[in-house]
């Protein structure tokens, strides 16, 4: 049973979990943020039990480590020694292989489990201001486990988690995580970015409706973040924007044409496609 949990990184995603885990749960909780005003804030918030130190993470049960991928796999590998022999540790990156694959034989050989996670939730603002304990209501949890990693680990992470609002646990390997996650998420805010990018960008007051404000909603990114995101996964996020490519570069020679015919099939093959995907999601 988890009972004593440690938050890594306190802006919007681990400083959600941290309120979460108050509002929601009974858990011993302590947090740590390299920004000492951040700290202080939890704290002062009621949010936080205490400061978690490099020594106090053999108390944890869990620690959820929510800093970008590659500081993850830094604060693990340093703190290594310092983990409960058998605790669990679990991350919240928006990519899983380059953070999963150095952090299996540091696991293994240091005796904890590691578990990769991806909170599917998220918000335009960054930060610890802009955390809230509802970010994860009726949201999905990837977990990307080990070959080796007990069931019971993941079950006791789900058990944990669910509490906080998690509706849909998703199981995946890195690999699969990282394939999928580059068409639905990353691809999105690639698109976003670029719309904007547009002209005719500044001249949308009074010419808009949902349709502007949902393809542009994404553009508003931490883009320190998200750059590491897009170029630790590049070869994914790469075919999926090629692919992107071809079938707006499609579009542009059927309308440039004047194809009603075939203008009309793709509409109704991307109407198709939509009209599944919600069916089935």
């Amino acid at each position: 049973m988890i009972e004593t949990v440690g938050v890594v990184g306190l802006g919007l995603i681990g400083g959600s979990m941290a309120k979460a885990l108050r509002a929601c749960t009974g858990c011993t909780l302590c947090g740590y943020d390299a920004d000492g005003a951040v700290l202080s804030r939890a704290m002062e918030d009621g949010v936080l039990s205490g400061v978690l130190t490099p020594e106090g993470l053999a108390g944890c049960d869990l620690v959820i480590v929510a800093l970008y991928p590659e500081a993850t796999v830094d604060y693990v590998t340093r703190n290594r020694s310092f983990f409960r022999k058998g605790g669990l540790v679990m991350d919240c990156g928006g990519v899983k292989s380059i953070v999963c694959g150095p952090l299996e034989p540091v696991a293994r050989e240091s005796g904890f489990h590691f578990i990769g996670g991806h909170p599917m939730a998220g918000i335009e603002r960054s930060g610890y201001a802009n955390a809230f304990p509802e970010l994860f209501r009726g949201a999905s949890l990837i977990l990307t486990p080990y070959e080796d990693t007990p069931e019971g680990s993941v079950a006791e992470i789900w058990g944990l988690l669910k509490q906080v609002g998690f509706s849909h646990l998703q199981l995946a390997t890195p690999a699969q995580h990282d394939h999928i996650i580059a068409y639905t998420s990353q691809l999105a805010h690639v698109v976003s970015c670029a719309y904007v990018g547009s002209p005719s960008a500044p001249s949308f007051q009074g010419f808009s409706a949902g349709s502007f404000k949902d393809m542009t909603r994404v553009a508003r990114l931490n883009e320190e973040m998200w750059t590491e995101l897009f170029l630790e996964n590049k070869e994914a996020l790469v075919r999926e924007i090629d692919t992107l490519v071809e079938e707006l570069a499609a579009f542009a020679y059927t309308i440039r044409r004047g194809d009603r015919d075939n203008l009309r099939t793709m509409l109704h093959r991307a109407r198709t496609i939509k009209e599944t995907i919600d069916r089935d999601g």
